[in-house]
């Protein structure tokens, strides 16, 4: 799966599962009324949707995630950069950082991760 578009109330469900799985789709149903408020029929809706769209295992009554919560994240950051700085990771830096600091060790941080993306081209 290349796209890991989700919907709010997609990426809410999954959050539950990511923090409770493997879990039971009873269980599941319950967690979703009492964190979410959302019925049965509701939860079993976007378990169907996101199991047919290859994010989801449902067997025997157990859900299970089929994508990881940084595979998730990892594309909607690109997404972001991609939508709203035409691509360009400095603009992005540069817009998050605006009036900001950040620690030495943060830097450094930020530092290291930039040295590794260099070296692995």
């Amino acid at each position: 799966m290349e796209e890991y578009k989700l919907f709010d109330a997609e990426y809410r469900l999954l959050s539950l599962i990511w923090e409770n799985e493997p879990i039971n789709s009873t269980q599941l149903s319950k967690l979703c009324l009492e964190k979410l408020g959302w019925k049965k029929p509701t939860t079993y809706n976007l378990i169907r949707k996101l199991s047919e769209r290859g994010f989801l295992k449902s067997e025997n009554a157990t859900v299970t995630a089929l994508v990881k919560k940084e595979q998730v994240a990892k594309y909607e950051g690109e997404m972001v950069v991609e939508k709203n700085f035409g691509g360009s990771l400095p603009a992005f830096i540069s817009a998050f950082l605006d009036g900001k600091t950040i620690s030495a060790e943060e830097a450094d941080e930020v530092k290291r991760m930039i040295d590794k993306a260099r070296r692995n081209k």
